[in-house]
């Protein structure tokens, strides 16, 4: 005889699964929402439903992603698709994004086309949630991986956003080229952080550079002045105690109005700064 819904529920709440969690799956196998399976929590499922939503709760217990499992997250309004190729957009990235639309509605409010490019885009989240919010901007994006950019191109292609999709690493594809804000969520965990290995379902070259964290991130402070316009932002996120390093990189480079944004917890996240000309 096969579990009902609410049956199935407890099960996966049994082995440790988060209530929500357990329930975004279950709603993925039967492609219901939440408020679905709380009306119906006593109708029975099929058995091919209660094997693939037990497989689900097995790999979610062993710490898979649910991005992974259901195949999209929620990232500032917009439903992304992701995959193992790309890392699970987070909610702190959004610090990132506000700051780009405060500058795109504030001193760069007066370039009507304001050129922006996310570098190390992944699943293209900062970038289409930039075009998204201010559809006057000239959005790009660069990404080293041939699998993340092929998600980011269908999520863009999905979202009828109109962002221009590079292959290379860094600045490599926009070689000569100069843009209003650089923005970009590079990977920057330690290699001894022990962190890292709750994390290993996500791609490791969009995670840590090695050593200290820090080589991605000195790289883009010292390489961006030869691709920003005058007046131009350079906006970077990194680790909850990278603030100072990254301050101490964009003042040794020459940005100007140096400054901090913090995340959801309260940790100063994203560092920034303009660059002169």
């Amino acid at each position: 005889m096969t579990p009902t819904i609410d049956q199935a529920l407890q099960a996966a709440r049994a082995q440790g699964l988060d209530r929500l969690d357990a329930q975004l799956l279950l709603g993925h196998v039967l492609g219901q929402a939440r408020a679905w399976l709380i009306a119906h929590d006593g109708d029975p499922l099929t058995a091919a439903q209660a094997e693939a939503f037990a497989g689900l709760c097995a790999r979610r217990a062993a710490g898979e992603p649910l991005a992974y499992l259901v195949g999209e997250r929620e990232f500032h309004g917009l439903t992304l698709q992701v995959s193992p190729a790309v890392l699970v957009p987070r909610p702190d990235t959004e610090t990132l994004v506000d700051w780009a639309l405060e500058l795109l509605g504030g001193e760069l409010a007066d370039r009507p086309a304001p050129s922006v490019v996310d570098l190390g885009t992944g699943s293209g989240a900062i970038a289409l949630a930039v075009a998204h919010r201010h559809a006057a901007a000239h959005v790009e994006a660069v990404d080293t991986s041939l699998d993340a950019l092929e998600v980011a191109r269908a999520n863009g292609r999905r979202l009828g956003l109109p962002v221009v999709w590079h292959l290379g690493s860094w600045f490599e594809p926009l070689a000569g080229r100069r843009f209003d804000l650089v923005l970009s969520n590079p990977p920057y965990i330690a290699a001894d952080d022990p962190h890292l290995a709750a994390l290993g379902h996500e791609p490791t070259q969009a995670l840590t550079p090695g050593g200290d964290g820090l080589d991605s991130l000195r790289w883009l402070a010292a390489h961006a002045p030869a691709h920003l316009q005058p007046g131009g932002w350079l906006l970077l996120e990194h680790g909850w105690d990278q603030a100072d390093a990254v301050a101490a990189m964009l003042g040794d480079a020459g940005f100007a109005a140096v400054s901090h944004r913090r995340d959801l917890a309260g940790h100063r996240r994203c560092t920034g700064g303009r660059w002169p000309g």
